[in-house]
């Protein structure tokens, strides 16, 4: 049992597990750095983030290979109560984000997130990669009175001649070896470039101070009152939902890179324990992050050790490494994550848009563009399940198709092709012709089914209308799932089943 609970049946390549965790670690600091001063937090709380959220997900969490950190996608939820209320009631929040992600696991809701069509999947990869990309386009700026301006002359060609360097190094050193990540390599030389030719250029400690101590244990100092729950819960639902949209997306999108399959309701309660724990340990909360868990795979990362130890390297950082760690070139980071923008992207989709149906293609972009333009992750891929749901409800509704004929004895039947649900009962009752039948009507259901209380409220009426007419009507083949439907819901039609082994049939008239 504590085997599998922790696969430590799985075989591990340390060597590649820790080269992999070390470069998840100095992609993910700055990135945590900075969603943290944007929000208005202290510093720490996005690196406290980073380590404990990383920690327990990587432990607990539903698949190796999942990273985990102070991302982006929850903290934007919580801008508005920090500058409304203050910190203290964000960590109350977050906590309680934590609660309802474990409760969403415990009771295995996080399986809904396979209603997701594969359109929504591009869409939303695609935006999320595009969003990566332009958050590296702030590192070509700085403030100049109080103003954020692009960078000019030499400090942009330093910056961009930087970049360059790391990415040419990302895409040539797999010729030369694969046995270190490319990015954590390219990390390396610039650093060692920046430092031997003594380059002035942005570095980490231009962003933030990352020294400090161990996250310390702190109760949010906020009245444990019904009026706190009722500012705190909007926010911490919300959260909630957006971390475990982002983060069982990544896992699929984990599952579909790695050929394996992770588990949804498991990640949810890591995720929910891990926000707990940020709560009280002075964290900003976070998420799994798409970004970091690419340049983890592509590093060749397959088991839990390297998220790990990215966490523990983040800690360590924090404790002891901070003066070493904020001379490193943000160029290098930069450079970094624009090749892991370029990984993220679906190119894929370009190539199969002409295969696809229009309402695919609408539905992917109009993800891509949500994702793009509000950075709400979660709004963007409801919004997109939504429209799929309702094409595919009128698609359905349309393939409604009645065969007519009249047998030897004079019974007239229909048989009926295609789902009867409340797009196509409109549709349905266009066949019949109550006035014109003879005495007897037979509907038959073999290639049909009845899924809904609107189809029941469409037999009732039609029954009902025979009847007013003076005729019978025959409901048969009905599945053994609606004729439960029928009796659930106490209808007009009087249900009886025959012997046949396979197929039942329900003659239905008003009593």
């Amino acid at each position: 049992m504590i085997t599998r609970f922790f696969d430590l049946s799985q075989k591990v390549n340390y060597k590649t597990e820790i080269l992999a965790g070390l470069t998840v670690a100095m992609t993910m600091m700055p990135e945590s750095l900075s969603f943290a001063i944007l929000a208005g937090f202290p510093p720490l709380a996005g690196l406290y983030a980073a380590f404990i959220m990383g920690l327990v997900t990587s432990i607990f969490g539903g698949r190796p290979g999942l990273i985990s950190g102070g991302a982006g996608a929850t903290v934007v939820v919580l801008i508005a109560l920090m500058k409304s209320h203050g910190i203290e009631y964000v960590f109350g929040a977050v906590a309680l984000a934590g609660v309802v992600q474990i409760l969403i696991g415990v009771f295995k809701f996080g399986k809904f997130i396979r209603l997701v069509p594969q359109p929504v999947m591009y869409g939303f990869v695609n935006g999320l990669a595009v969003i990566i990309f332009m958050a590296q386009l702030e590192q070509f700026k700085t403030v100049v009175n109080g103003q954020t301006v692009w960078l000019t002359g030499q400090p942009l060609f330093i910056m961009a001649g930087l970049v360059a360097l790391t990415i040419a190094v990302v895409l040539l050193f797999p010729k030369i070896s694969k046995a270190v990540p490319p990015s954590l390599v390219a990390i390396i030389v610039v650093f060692a470039v920046v430092l031997g030719f003594g380059i002035q250029t942005k570095t980490v400690s231009d962003i933030a101070s990352v020294s400090g101590g161990f996250p310390p244990f702190h109760i949010p100092n906020i009245p444990f009152t019904l009026a706190t729950l009722e500012i705190i819960f909007p926010y911490a639902l919300i959260m909630a939902a957006v971390g475990l949209t982002e983060g069982l997306l990544t896992l699929n999108l984990v599952d579909e890179i790695t050929a394996t399959r992770g588990d949804g309701n498991r990640e949810c309660i890591a995720q929910g324990s891990a926000n707990m724990l940020n709560g009280f340990f002075f964290g900003m909360g976070g998420c799994p992050m798409i970004a970091q868990t690419l340049v983890n795979l592509s590093a060749g990362a397959r088991a839990r050790l390297s998220g790990i130890i990215a966490s523990l390297t983040i800690l360590l950082i924090i404790l002891f490494g901070a003066p070493i760690i904020g001379l490193l070139p943000m160029a290098a980071l930069t450079g970094v994550m624009i090749m892991v923008a370029i990984g993220t992207f679906e190119w894929m989709s370009f190539k199969i848009v002409n295969k696809m149906p229009k309402q695919d293609i609408v539905v992917g972009v109009l993800v891509a563009l949500i994702t793009i333009w509000l950075h709400n992750l979660a709004l963007a891929v409801l919004i997109g399940v939504i429209i799929s749901a309702l094409v595919f409800a009128w698609e359905s509704a349309k393939r409604i198709r009645a065969r007519k004929y009249i047998d030897e004895n004079g019974a007239k039947h229909y048989e009926i092709y295609g789902p009867l649900f409340f797009g196509s009962v409109a549709a349905f009752n266009e066949k019949f012709d109550v006035a014109g039948d003879p005495e007897v009507v037979i509907i038959n259901f073999r290639e049909s089914k009845v899924t809904d209380m609107s189809a029941i409220d469409a037999l009732s009426k039609l029954t009902h209308r025979y009847a007013q007419a003076g005729k019978t009507l025959h409901l048969r083949y009905l599945s053994e799932d609606c004729k439960v439907l029928l009796k659930n819901a106490a209808a007009v039609i009087e249900v009886n089943v025959d012997e046949d082994p396979t197929y039942h049939v329900a003659v239905g008239r008003l009593i």
